[in-house]
């Protein structure tokens, strides 16, 4: 397909890659002179009008936001049957690539590759727009390390179209990082792509997705039912407060999660200049000390104040090097500093107070885990008043937080806690703990379009039963759900019944007639084809009308509106000019020279004699 020229505008020059939904192409824009990226559809999504529609939509949305980390849309297209997007080219790898290249990533670069897309996010989500394919292969990261998210608008698509694709039982979108809303085809909103950015950050810390399966069904019921598998447990050296983000951005339920991008952001902010402040003080494991040497065990037992000071003063051999040493100034006297030394001792100084008394507030609020005596008990399942008792006895406070749904926890039980169970802190401090509302009625799915043999299947993995078959008559495939109650997005209890009703394939298809009211007869007759009709030529009548144009329609059968088969017959009426009614001609009447002759018997002859009777 390289060199087609797409609308007159766009060169096709290389591909450069291709996913699940669509080929994309370096291209050229001859109109601006410069180089973009353009991604062509699929054919099998192009078969969608309702796919297409609400493609189009969005990426038009989409070519809307305007930011640094969002790959630009610069235009919509169509060429024959190739629907496509021109986009920004970025010279870059995918997220994906770097994972894969590197095994996984430093926290701290994932923690920046984080706070860009999230600041993407932030953007279109202020502008009421849900990403809903959140991924590694969608972010695309510069030389520079700048990263871009794309595809806006395809997987808006996908998801208004439909989650399942055919009778494959093929989960469109990419499941790996699929929110567990998602799954089960129910309302998504910010908190969506939150979710799969927390994946995103969790496979770039690690290495590797939460979940993983066989097929797409079970990672999908994995996202719904499986607890998550604490980073930590996977990769040593994660900050706690940054697996405290993994897990919350995770959260099985929207509520439990970040409620927006920037309340992420704020956190990430967080750890990363803590982190900047205090080095490996961060982590909860650091150094162990049967690696060690004898002068570290001994400095180890400093304060980190302390030892912050005399490396930057001395240098990192300390000892070596402290304040005793022999050294001389210009004036010959030893161990004395320069005013300016000095001046740099105190400024050093302050800024190691002030990092160690960030390290205390950090500690005293869970950031780090530091060495407080007091570990956190494991609240999960305990009633409040069981609750506040055991913190009581360990020295700590309750703190009633969130009531969230919990599949795990009956309702009055503590579903979750923060710190977590095991976690050191100090005395005194607040537990807060989120209460359990029971389970909750889950979301009926989508089974409109499928057969009702798959229906019942699909169904069955959501945990419902089919109800009622009604058979009724429709052009639709045979078997295939017309209706469902309850609907698509209702909630209800799981083990409900759902009744359906399914088309006996016999129907005939239907279609409503146009208006073909002020149209010419060759608009009317256009129209009538295009909805699948056929023009009554035998039925054409015309009437004479002087409030319309000539060959202009004014009336028709059947209605505009009226619901037909397909190939009904259509007539109107047309209007006609009045005929125009003959006049008599002057010529025969006379022309003014005649020979006194008249027809009528009364008529006076001309004597020549005047009224008056004179001669």
């Amino acid at each position: 397909m390289s060199n087609r020229l797409l609308a007159g505008r766009y060169e096709l020059i290389e591909k450069i890659g291709e996913g699940g939904m669509a080929v994309v192409y370096k291209g050229k824009d001859r109109l601006l002179n410069r180089y973009v990226a353009i991604k062509i559809l699929r054919p099998e999504f192009t078969k969608d009008a309702s796919f297409i529609e609400s493609f189009r939509k969005e990426s038009q949305a989409a070519a809307g936001l305007t930011h640094p980390n969002i790959v630009s849309v610069y235009d919509v297209g169509k060429e024959g049957n190739l629907h496509f997007i021109v986009m920004e080219l970025v010279e870059g790898k995918p997220l994906s690539q770097v994972i894969t290249e590197k095994g996984r990533l430093d926290y701290k670069e994932a923690i920046d590759i984080a706070k860009q897309v999230a600041s993407a996010l932030s953007l279109a989500h202020k502008n009421q727009i849900i990403h809903r394919d959140v991924k590694p292969h969608n972010i695309l990261i510069t030389s520079t390390g700048v990263a871009k998210l794309a595809d806006f608008g395809i997987a808006q698509a996908v998801s208004n179209s439909t989650m399942v694709e055919g009778t494959s039982n093929k989960v469109m979108g990419s499941v790996h990082y699929l929110s567990p809303e998602q799954a089960r085809g129910s309302y998504v909103d910010e908190r969506t792509d939150i979710y799969s950015l927390g994946i995103v950050l969790y496979e770039m810390l690690t290495g590797k997705v939460p979940f993983d399966g066989d097929n797409a069904i079970s990672i999908a019921l994995m996202h719904i039912n499986d607890p998550i598998t604490p980073p930590s447990r996977l990769v040593s050296g994660i900050p706690p407060q940054l697996e405290k983000v993994v897990m919350k951005a995770t959260d099985k339920y929207q509520n439990n999660r970040y409620s927006s991008a920037d309340e992420m952001i704020e956190d990430l902010d967080n750890i990363e200049f803590i982190t900047k402040v205090m080095g490996k003080k961060v982590f909860v494991d650091g150094s162990s000390s049967q690696n060690r040497s004898p002068l570290e065990n001994e400095r180890s037992q400093e304060s980190p104040a302390d030892r912050e000071l005399e490396e930057m003063l001395f240098g990192e051999d300390g000892r070596k090097k402290s304040a005793g040493s022999s050294s001389s100034g210009k004036n010959g006297k030893k161990g004395i500093l320069s005013n300016n030394k000095v001046i740099a001792v105190i400024v050093v100084a302050a800024v190691i107070v002030f990092g160690a008394g960030l390290f205390a507030l950090g500690s005293a609020l869970g950031w780090f885990g530091g060495s407080d005596e007091i570990p956190v008990p494991d609240l999960k399942g305990m009633t409040l008043e069981q609750a506040e008792t055991a913190l009581e006895e360990a020295g700590l406070l309750l703190e009633k937080g969130e009531d969230v749904y919990s599949e795990s926890e009956e309702e009055g039980k503590i579903t979750s806690q923060d710190p977590e169970a095991g976690t050191a802190v100090k005395e005194g401090q607040k537990i807060t703990v989120n209460v359990s509302k029971g389970k909750r009625n889950d979301v009926v799915p989508n089974i409109l379009g499928k057969d009702y043999n798959e229906a019942a299947e699909y169904l069955a993995r959501y945990g419902y039963e089919l109800g009622q078959i009604i058979t009724v008559n429709s052009p639709k495939p045979k078997g295939v759900v017309l209706s469902q109650t309850p609907g698509a997005g209702e909630q209800a209890a799981k083990g409900s019944k759902i009744n359906i009703e399914i088309s006996d394939g016999q129907g005939k298809e239907t279609t409503k007639v146009p208006n073909l009211t002020g149209k010419t007869k060759e608009q009317a007759d256009a129209a009538i084809a295009a909805a699948g009709l056929v023009v009554d030529a035998d039925n054409i009548a015309y009437e004479e009308n002087d409030l319309a144009p000539a060959n202009t329609v004014i009336g028709q059968y059947p209605d505009a509106g009226t619901e037909v088969e397909t190939g009904t017959k259509v007539s109107y009426r047309l209007t006609k000019a009045p005929e125009k009614i003959p006049q008599p001609d002057d010529d025969t009447e006379g022309d003014g020279s005649g020979t006194g002759d008249s027809d009528d018997p009364d008529a006076e002859e001309d004597t020549g004699e005047t009224d008056s009777g004179e001669e």
